[in-house]
């Protein structure tokens, strides 16, 4: 009747003391030996029910629990009445849910590493690939002069699969949860001249105009070095966008609630299909070419939010894209 030792050895006991009371309650007037069996079977038949219903409960819970363990798409452990098992119940379901929660995000892990392991091997065929070609062409060429152009086409595309693997690095560490940001007042003033000195020489070889409008002594919280790469990646996408004799404007807006950096250009703007995905990694837009990878922004809005910060695109009224980049105080 009962397979658990513990009731087992209860249930034996508590014949044993019913048969002596029922006897001793005989001896002294029958109708207390009536009484006492009575109140004893009572007594027994509500002990089996209780017991009975308890443990069915518990083998519930167990069958649940192993439903889990062997990785069961849906489980479900109903709720008891109030008491230790109640309690027992819920505590379980929490670590059930729990499990689950990690088990999914294991599962995601794993996929996004194989989608970004194959998105990277895809990313740096396209060079590669390239690469081999210009090689065995200077093997074939004679002349000086169209050897010396094909090295420096073939050391573009090595720059290009360095920051492209340098990149993705940094995208990996972000990822990881690895990367330990400073957390100082920077000046925005010297955030914007760190991340526009590298690109300055390109702006006058192209002749695009940039004007920056800082207000005196705006800071923000973070770090500079992180910081001024995810601007540099914004001002690199609009210098691409805006082109020969294009414009450049970053104003910057500073108030109790916030500080605001907007990076606008002259260029044609984003297309409507694009702007849901801009910021997603690998992503070079629906008219994207083989010089855009879809790395810069990804990166850029990985460095901005871990900052606590949140970054937007659109196309501006009178014309071009403009990114806002906003830290709350």
């Amino acid at each position: 009747m009962f397979r658990n030792r513990e009731v087992r050895q209860f249930a034996y006991f508590f014949f044993l003391i019913t048969a002596v009371t029922i006897f001793l309650g005989f001896i002294i007037h029958p109708a207390a030996g009536v009484l006492a069996g009575v109140s004893a079977v009572l007594f027994g038949t509500a002990f089996f029910l209780f017991t009975k219903a308890r443990y069915k409960s518990l083998v519930h819970i167990s069958e649940q629990i192993d439903l889990v363990l062997h990785n069961a798409d849906h489980i479900y452990i109903s709720d008891a009445e109030e008491g230790e098992l109640s309690i027992l119940q819920s505590e379980i379901t929490k670590m059930t849910l729990r499990i689950r929660e990690q088990n999914d995000a294991l599962r995601r892990e794993k996929e996004h590493l194989a989608d970004s392991l194959a998105d990277i091997a895809h990313q740096l065929r396209t060079p590669l690939t390239s690469a081999n070609l210009i090689l065995s062409l200077i093997e074939k060429t004679t002349d000086e002069k169209e050897r010396r152009a094909l090295l420096r086409e073939t050391e573009e595309l090595f720059v290009q699969m360095e920051w492209l693997i340098n990149s993705l690095l940094k995208l990996s560490r972000l990822d990881a949860g690895i990367v330990a940001f400073q957390r100082v007042p920077v000046d925005v003033k010297l955030l914007l001249n760190t991340a526009v000195r590298p690109l300055l020489i390109s702006m006058e070889l192209h002749n695009i105009e940039l004007r920056t409008d800082v207000p005196e002594g705006m800071t923000i919280q973070g770090d500079l070095s992180w910081l001024s790469e995810a601007i540099q990646n914004i001002l690199k996408n609009c210098m691409q966008s805006a082109g020969d004799n294009g414009r450049i404007g970053i104003a910057c807006e500073d108030t109790p609630l916030f500080g605001e950096i907007s990076i606008h250009d002259s260029g044609s703007g984003f297309e409507k299909e694009d702007l849901p995905r801009l910021f997603e990694r690998f992503y070079s837009g629906k008219n994207g070419t083989a010089a855009g990878y879809g790395i810069g922004l990804a990166l850029c809005k990985r460095i901005i939010t871990r900052h606590g910060g949140t970054i937007t695109a659109k196309n501006h009224p009178r014309g071009g894209a403009v990114f806002c980049i906003r830290f709350p105080k």
